[in-house]
């Protein structure tokens, strides 16, 4: 609630909702069934990797960490959005605000992260396949891993002080969750730190791990043009799932961006909120469904371990 004209506010509004009558049960149990089949799909591929010997190399590893980021990111919007979905008043306190804005774009930064490790790793089995086991050891996998999330927490954490004492002008976002733009917006105070503070962060979370893939996957059609035609099959069969993963995720983290910081009211409400919600919910049903079907080593052990359980 606003206290004043140009002070902290204990909750927001988010006005994005819109009233769908009966239809908001309809619209529960789709959600309910997306996130239910997220957590199935994850955190089976994860159980899979993790139980099987045979699947602790790099790029498996890399994928764990992936899934176990889509499980978190998830779990950020999905229980939230089911709460709204059946609430008349679409209100959030500020301290639940707050923590979601972090899940959020710690969940976005870590899944460009982590996409942008697993591409080197792919640069380095296809484009240096004598030195790979030395250059990328269990040790090095660990520490890499460790790093993304640990990094990626640290900053976000860092973002906090930052939003939470801005002064604002009102409490509605135009939104379906709680995003950090949209309060930056709200601001009567002096947010050029939050500003700067936020051009660095995109800038080493988004473009720094773009121009890495860009880079790894240049080399890695180098190779490919100048090599074998089994090197050829090697680079498609482990590239191809991965750049369908970035894309997939690159398109609605841009979207995202853009819809923060230009006026997309031309774009219909509906279409808007589905846009939004992309980043955060495609990829995560995606990518265990892509890389349970593509990769042969987890499809036969997921097929394997479906035999067992039914025995």
């Amino acid at each position: 609630m606003l206290m004043t004209n140009s002070t902290q506010v204990s909750s927001f509004t988010l006005v994005a909702y819109f009233d769908t009558g009966l239809f908001k049960y309809l619209y529960f149990m789709i959600v309910m069934s997306l996130y239910i089949f997220i957590l199935v799909a994850n955190l089976l591929l994860i159980v899979v990797i993790c139980m099987n010997r045979s699947l602790h190399e790099p790029m498996y590893l890399f994928l764990c960490s992936l899934f176990v980021n889509e499980l978190y990111g998830s779990t950020g919007l999905f229980p939230f959005l089911l709460l709204q979905i059946l609430s008349d008043v679409h209100t959030v306190s500020a301290s639940c605000c707050f923590l979601q804005i972090f899940c959020i774009y710690s969940y976005g930064s870590i899944e460009f992260l982590n996409l942008a490790v697993m591409s080197y790793d792919r640069y380095l089995a296809i484009c240096c396949p004598l030195q790979y086991n030395s250059r990328m050891t269990a040790n090095k996998v660990a520490i890499l891993v460790a790093l993304i999330w640990f990094l990626i927490f640290l900053v976000n954490v860092a973002t906090l002080p930052l939003i939470v004492p801005l002064r604002l002008c009102g409490n509605t976002i135009n939104k379906v969750y709680c995003d950090n733009h949209s309060i930056v917006k709200l601001a009567c105070s002096d947010t050029r730190l939050n500003n700067i503070y936020g051009l660095i962060v995109s800038s080493l979370s988004v473009f720094g791990p773009l121009l890495l893939i860009f880079y790894t996957y240049v080399r890695i059609l180098q190779v490919c043009f100048s090599g074998s035609k089994q090197t050829r099959q090697k680079a498609v069969s482990t590239c191809t799932p991965h750049l369908a993963s970035l894309l997939n995720f690159s398109f609605g983290a841009c979207f995202e961006i853009l819809q923060s910081r230009f006026n997309m009211n031309f774009v219909p409400n509906v279409l808007r909120i589905f846009l939004s919600l992309y980043f955060l919910t495609c990829p995560p049903l995606f990518n265990p469904v892509m890389y349970g079907l593509k990769l042969s080593k987890i499809r036969v052990t997921c097929k394997s371990m479906i035999k067992n359980v039914g025995c």
